[in-house]
């Protein structure tokens, strides 16, 4: 007669609790990550909406001699068409002068990720920095 050995199938609790920290380890190495991707597309529209001020800036200057000082005046000019939505989201703040000057975009409530993140983009260096830049805020 012979023995019939049961073998249970399945994992043990060791397999399980490897596998659950082999997953935390990943989601710690890649969140830090995932969150920065999501600042910058945040961050893309209102860098997007600052590259069309400057340039409708520019040409302001050269029909009127002078710098616009809000985004209104473009829009009353026609010379920039800010949709109502990113109106909502970020405010814009223009500073810009024949030795260039900087147009910064700050964000709303209405904004996904939060108020208060700044946007810098330097007319001098054609450069973006603050939130959802390499540099960070």
């Amino acid at each position: 007669m012979k023995l019939k050995r049961s073998t249970q199938s399945g994992f043990t609790m060791i397999e399980i609790m490897v596998v659950v920290v082999i997953v935390a380890i990943l989601a710690v190495i890649a969140l830090p990550t995932y969150l920065d991707y999501v600042k910058s597309s945040y961050a893309s529209e209102a860098r997007t909406v600052m590259s069309n001020i400057n340039n409708a800036s520019k040409m302001y200057y050269q029909t009127r001699g002078d710098w616009p000082s809000e985004i209104d005046e473009l829009e009353r000019a026609g010379q920039l068409d800010v949709s109502r939505s990113t109106k909502l989201k970020w405010s814009f703040d223009l500073q810009l002068s024949d030795q260039g000057g900087r147009i910064t975009a700050t964000s709303t409530e209405e904004m996904s990720g939060g108020a208060g993140h700044q946007v810098v983009y330097d007319a001098d260096l054609g450069k973006f920095t603050g939130y959802g830049s390499p540099e960070g805020e």
